[in-house]
């Protein structure tokens, strides 16, 4: 028996509603795999910024660092958006990021074929699979540099650096290659070398990196040249590397060129193994859904899949989790975000009880293959 000990941070607005299903199908995974689940509920965001005026007490972040992976639900609401950056519900998360002291962001993505009618992509381009991996430096870059505003001879201006040191680029590089290792061995590297000298920092730091790894085949590539390649050829990508301020928009590329950014994850780790789990799109803006059973699930149970996939190792639970997902899916189920024609209408919970089911039926099939009995 394996103890699997999570920081839990609901959220507000569509948050907790969202991280509801993905709490149950851990207690599932812990309940049909003999797992020691260990679920702490942490107060944060609006629910303390209204008791408290403060998004993230210190309790509560001694309770996430004493965890081995922090679940984030959805937050930030528009009655929270005038209130100073540190008063405000995502500052938990900035908080969480500095003191785990993270350094990288994953984020996978991949078309369902029964939804790629949702996709902006043609045919030719969804039929060769599309299933790729984005992962970026969140430590260096022009978003993580010092802000300087001032006035010069043209009027009032406005800067930042692209800075970065070897040791930020090592970091993101080697967990990389290390997911390029565990996928199909393939890791593109985007950079702008033929301008920025950071991005020639950047291409050869990455490049030192990959001769520790000969099994992965290791290409580099101009971030303007991916972001047409990406939709033009999507199946050439599998696993890609690239800096703070390029990785930021081409993920976001990628999971829109999907037609369902609602139905991935992310993950922010660092090389110490603190690591932060939340949905691809963190900050819901509709605040019209709360409350409603509307929401779309999907996301945050994906990233619980990912996190014990990436935290806890445990590939077969992670496996069996997003193997239900993709059978409800395929069963014709959506929630409203992802209705088409002929398909099924289901709410948050519902959603979620689906998918339990499918997984307790994954669990039993891979118990007969193993001569077990599942609980």
């Amino acid at each position: 028996m394996s103890e699997i000990k999570i920081a839990v941070i609901r959220g507000d607005g569509v948050g907790p509603e969202m991280i509801g299903p993905a709490l149950e199908l851990l207690k599932s995974v812990g309940r049909l795999w003999d797992h020691d689940l260990k679920l702490d509920i942490v107060p944060a965001c609006g629910e303390t910024i209204e008791s408290c005026y403060d998004p993230l007490p210190e309790e509560s972040l001694k309770r996430c660092k004493e965890a081995k992976a922090v679940l984030f639900g959805n937050s930030g609401l528009e009655k929270y958006r005038k209130l100073p950056l540190d008063k405000r519900p995502e500052h938990a998360l900035l908080s969480l990021r500095r003191e785990l002291k993270v350094t990288t962001n994953i984020r996978p993505v991949s078309i369902y074929r029964e939804l790629s009618q949702l996709s902006p992509l043609k045919e030719r381009q969804i039929e060769k699979g599309v299933d790729i991996v984005f992962v970026r430096d969140i430590v260096g870059g022009v978003l993580c540099s010092p802000k300087f505003c001032s006035t010069g001879t043209g009027g009032r201006e406005a800067y930042e650096r692209e800075y970065y040191n070897e040791k930020i680029v090592l970091d993101t590089a080697d967990i990389a290659f290390r997911l390029a290792e565990g996928r199909r061995g393939r890791l593109i590297s985007l950079d702008k070398a033929n301008v920025l000298e950071s991005s020639r920092l950047w291409r050869k730091s990455v490049s030192q990196v990959g001769s520790r790894y000969p099994q992965v085949a290791l290409t580099h590539c101009f971030i303007d040249t991916a972001a047409m390649r990406l939709i033009a050829e999507p199946w050439e990508f599998d696993t890609v590397v690239t800096s703070n301020l390029f990785g930021d928009i081409i993920a976001d590329e990628g999971a829109q060129i999907t037609g369902t950014p609602r139905l991935y994850a992310s993950a922010e780790i660092s090389a110490a193994g603190a690591a932060i789990y939340t949905p691809n799109q963190l900050h819901e803006a509709d605040e019209s859904l709360i409350g409603k059973d509307l929401v779309n699930p999907i996301g945050m149970i994906q990233a619980a899949a990912l996190m014990l996939k990436l935290t806890f190792g445990l590939k077969e639970e992670a496996e069996a989790l997003n193997q239900a997902v993709a059978r409800v899916l395929e069963a014709g189920y959506s929630t409203r975000d992802l209705m088409l024609p002929g398909r099924t209408l289901v709410g948050t919970r519902q959603m979620g009880e689906l998918i339990e089911k499918e997984l307790e039926k994954i669990a039993a099939e891979g118990a007969a293959e193993k001569g077990e009995e599942t609980v």
